[in-house]
């Protein structure tokens, strides 16, 4: 290139997921001259390896849970998965992603690169070769599964592998009690696998309102799901044929299967970020609340390689990548608001919550009273055939504001929704039981869960 501007830019990105393209893009929108660049395909992990195909193998499941739930009720079969169709299905959504990204990224003024990024400086960064200098940097690299550190490692699958897979093997075991084993164990089940999951502590899905954990727990096991608390993995090895995983309690599981499921951490590997100046941990690269490094003030992290106090979800990297850009633009230094993003475990029934726990919210020193009712019973559950249905509803006896919402049940990620607004926009508990939604839905619910 013969433009003596090539290698400068205002702005470079490093990581081409939802949080780099959102401020990519606002940024040349904005009239920034911007680079973006990643080594894996456009899109990050979400769109290709994450949420979005994950809850597309989730259908098939959902079919079959259906079924099976009304099995007796007026259905007569249940259908089963066909796992090769049912991912090829998936690809016919995600295969065509990374182009149509780049492609948006190119029509918004952004030269789009496919090289690793390593800083060789404060205000310069080498990609494949070349060495590129900027007014400012963001790293939205995301993050990566853990490090197990067991022998027999490398025979371990991670969640984009079981994705892939064009047959389901007959035996699995996951390896920690997070999002990915809940949710992968539950859909594998009902494809026809044994499912295993393995987790260290006593209770598995930490962050999640214990009562309801303890009774997906239950719900699991009734799946025919096998779930081994207070054992971790101390290796794997293939015998005859077969995986075997050694626990620390001394048990042998044989599997054909081992899938990784036991927490992702920030993707700081080969980003020369010492030479670049910038304090990182083990929560990711240190910002300040606007997401600007505190050491080095060209460079901005946003998503799960930030350390925020967001919680590592796609809306987090999506509102911090915007913040990001905004920030840019107007030179200023503002901090996302976290308040009211849920979050969610797709098992089924799924797993949700919004806002604090009892225990976070009570230890604040606030007076707050807590709704706990089991809606098993209930119409919504009971037209589903839904065998486990919880709520609980944090709610602070001063203010009458909804400080959290924490729920178990069929279709509840999507009610969840209206208690994310409430918290939100500051809307109190007796208001938002007005709310009239339409009938019958699990929304219209929600005044009586109030």
């Amino acid at each position: 290139m013969n433009d003596a501007r090539a290698d400068e830019f205002d702005l470079l990105v490093i990581g081409a997921g939802v949080a780099g393209v959102a401020a990519a893009s606002a940024c040349a929108d904005g009239g920034w001259r911007v680079a973006i660049t990643d080594p894996l395909p456009y899109g990050g992990t979400c769109p290709l390896r994450g949420c979005d195909p994950k809850k597309i193998l989730r259908r098939g499941a959902e079919v079959v849970d259906a079924a099976e739930r009304m099995s007796g009720r007026g259905i007569a079969s249940v259908p089963a998965i066909d796992w090769g169709d049912l991912v090829a299905y998936k690809r016919g959504y995600t295969d065509g992603i990374p182009r149509a990204m780049e492609s948006s990224l190119r029509d918004a003024g952004v030269e789009t690169l496919h090289e690793r990024a390593r800083f060789v400086a404060p205000d310069a960064v080498e990609v494949g070769g070349r060495r590129i200098r900027a007014r400012r940097f963001l790293i939205a690299t995301g993050a990566r599964p853990r490090t197990l550190g067991i022998p027999g490692e490398e025979l371990v699958t991670d969640s984009t592998g079981f994705m892939e897979l064009d047959e389901l093997p007959a035996r699995i075991v996951f390896v920690g009690g997070g999002f990915v084993s809940f949710e992968f164990a539950h859909i594998a089940a009902r494809a026809g696998a044994r499912c295993t999951i393995v987790h260290r502590h006593d209770r598995p899905l930490t962050g999640f309102d214990p009562e309801l954990v303890d009774a997906l727990v239950d719900e699991t096991k009734h799946l025919g799901i096998e779930v081994v608390s207070g054992a971790d993995a101390s290796g794997v090895s293939r015998e005859e044929g077969a995986l075997v995983v050694e626990l620390s309690t001394g048990d042998r599981l044989e599997s054909d299967l081992v899938v990784h499921g036991g927490g992702r951490v920030p993707h700081l590997d080969a980003l020369g970020l010492d030479a670049g100046g910038i304090a990182h941990g083990r929560g990711g690269v240190v910002v300040t609340e606007g997401l600007r490094s505190t050491t080095n003030p060209r460079v901005y992290a946003a998503g799960d390689v930030a350390d925020t106090a967001g919680r590592p979800l796609t809306p987090v990297a999506s509102l911090e990548g915007s913040r990001v850009a905004q920030n840019l633009l107007a030179d200023a230094d503002d901090a996302p608001d976290y308040a009211g993003i849920p979050s969610t475990v797709f098992s089924l029934p799924e797993l949700t919550r919004v806002g604090m726990l009892e225990e976070e919210a009570r230890s604040s020193g606030r007076r707050v009273r807590v709704t706990r009712l089991d809606t098993s019973g209930w119409y919504s559950s009971y037209r589903v055939g839904a065998r486990t249905a919880r709520i609980a509803v944090v709610i602070d006896e001063d203010t009458d504001l909804v400080l959290g919402a924490h729920l178990l049940g069929t279709d509840y990620a999507d009610l969840v929704g209206f208690f994310a607004a409430a918290i939100s926009l500051g809307v109190t508990a007796s208001r938002l039981a007005t709310v009239t939604a339409a009938y019958p839905t699990v929304g219209s619910d929600l005044s009586s869960m109030l």
